[in-house]
C-alpha cells in the first residue's frame, strides 16, 4: 500500500502521526528507495521471514526492507537484516511470543565476517553504544518491523513490564581481530570467510568491572556470580552470553584458557546453594512450569541437586547454555554478561549473510 503525502505535509510528522515510529523519526521510504533493497536480494519480496501464527501476521522481505529503510539503514545493509530475521526464526522464541511477554526481551544481533568492514560495523569501542550507523540502524530495523509489521507495540500486543534498552537497538560485531580465539561465527560451523548473524532473545546486558585482578579464575568467577545472580532466575535453568574485552580474553588466553573452557568452567561454577534461594523465595520450581517458587507454593517440587546435592543448585543446563565471544577496545578490564532467554542447551542459531549482488 502506498501512502501519497502533500507536499505541504512533513513526511517525517506523517509517520508519527500514523505511528508508524519506534518513537525516534524515520526515514520516509519511496517506492524507488525500496526497490533498491529488494535489488540487494534474490529473495521473491513476498516470502515470509518470520511468521507469528498466533497473530495470524508475518514478515515478509518488502516488510523487513521497507522498515529497514525507515529504520536508516542503507540498500548495503540489507543481508545483514534478513540474515538476523533467519537467525531469530531459528532461534523460534519470537515466533512463540516472548517478545510480548512482561519480561520485555529483545533481540541481540552478534555480525562476524568480512561485511562488518565493508558496512562499518563497530566492534571496538562503545561497541553497545551509539555512534555508528551501520549498528544503530540494522538493530532498529529488527524493532520497528515487529512495531510495524506485527503489530507489538507498547500497551497493546507488547506488554512489557519495565522492557529494555535493548528494545531500540542492538546489534555489535565481534572484535575478531583483537580475539586470541575462532570467531563465533566460525566456532558455530560458518567458514571464516563468511558473514554471518548469530541472533539472541535477550533480557538485559550487565557490565563486569575487572579491573582489580590478573588471576584467570578471580576474574572467571566474577563473570559467574553475576550469570549466577538470584534475579536472573525467572526459569529453572538459564542462558548467558559473556562478551568479553579484548583485555580480559587475552588475559585468559595468556592463562591457557580457550572458549570451551570457559563455557566449562562457567557452567560447573554457576551453582546456588538452596539457602540463597530461599532467601529470595526460589527454593523450589513449578511441577506445571518449571519456572523458580517459594518452597511453600502449592505447584513447588524440590529440583535435584549437583551430584546428589539436594542444596547445590546448578543454574546452567550445560556449557553450552554459554556464548562466548569477544567485543570492545583494548583499553580496560571491563565486560559484559548478557542474559539470554531461556534454558538453551544447545549453541544459538547462525545464518550466513547473502552476498551482495551489486
Amino acid at each position: 500500500m502506498t501512502h501519497p503525502v502533500s507536499a505541504t505535509l512533513d513526511p517525517v510528522e506523517y509517520c508519527f502521526e500514523r505511528g508508524w515510529t519506534d518513537g525516534l523519526p524515520v526515514v520516509p521510504c519511496s517506492g524507488a528507495y525500496l526497490e533498491e533493497f529488494l535489488a540487494r536480494t534474490d529473495r521473491e519480496a513476498d516470502e515470509v521471514v518470520l511468521a507469528m501464527p498466533q497473530l495470524n501476521r508475518s514478515i515478509t522481505v518488502r516488510l523487513a526492507a521497507i522498515n529497514a529503510a525507515m529504520a536508516g539503514c542503507r540498500p548495503d545493509y540489507f543481508p545483514v537484516v534478513l540474515a538476523a530475521w533467519d537467525s531469530l526464526r531459528q532461534e523460534g522464541y519470537a515466533r512463540k511470543g516472548i517478545w510480548q511477554s512482561t519480561t520485555g526481551t529483545a533481540a541481540l544481533l552478534v555480525v562476524n565476517g568480512p561485511v562488518r568492514d565493508r558496512i562499518g560495523l563497530n566492534s571496538r569501542g562503545n561497541v553497545f553504544g551509539p555512534g555508528f550507523r551501520a549498528n544503530a540502524t540494522i538493530g532498529r530495523a529488527v524493532r520497528l518491523t515487529a512495531l510495524n509489521a506485527l503489530g507489538l507495540r507498547p500497551g497493546e500486543l507488547d506488554q512489557a513490564t519495565q522492557g529494555t534498552p535493548a528494545k531500540y537497538t542492538c546489534c555489535i560485531a565481534e572484535n575478531q581481530e583483537a580475539s586470541p580465539w575462532q570467531a563465533l561465527h566460525a566456532e558455530l560451523g560458518c567458514s571464516a570467510a563468511d558473514s554471518a548473524v548469530t541472533a539472541m532473545t535477550v533480557r538485559s546486558v550487565l557490565h563486569i568491572e575487572g579491573r582489580h585482578t590478573s588471576v584467570a579464575e578471580q576474574l572467571l568467577r566474577d563473570i559467574v556470580d553475576t550469570v549466577s545472580r538470584t534475579g536472573a532466575l525467572l526459569h529453572e535453568t538459564i542462558s548467558s552470553c559473556v562478551v568479553l574485552s579484548p583485555e580480559h580474553a587475552h588475559l585468559l588466553a595468556a592463562s591457557g584458557w580457550d572458549k570451551r573452557d570457559i563455557r566449562e568452567f562457567v557452567f560447573e561454577e554457576s551453582v546456588r546453594s538452596r539457602a540463597s534461594l530461599d532467601r529470595v523465595g526460589k527454593g523450589a520450581v513449578s511441577r506445571k512450569t518449571r519456572w523458580r517458587v517459594p518452597i511453600d507454593h502449592p505447584d513447588a517440587v524440590i529440583d535435584e541437586g549437583v551430584d546428589g546435592d539436594r542444596d547445590a543448585l546448578r543454574v546452567l543446563t550445560s556449557p553450552d547454555a554459554v556464548v562466548v565471544l569477544v567485543a570492545g577496545a583494548p583499553n580496560a578490564g571491563v565486560s559484559s554478561v548478557v542474559e539470554t532467554f531461556g534454558p538453551r542447551g544447545s549453541r544459538p542459531p547462525i545464518a550466513r549473510v547473502e552476498e551482495d549482488r551489486r
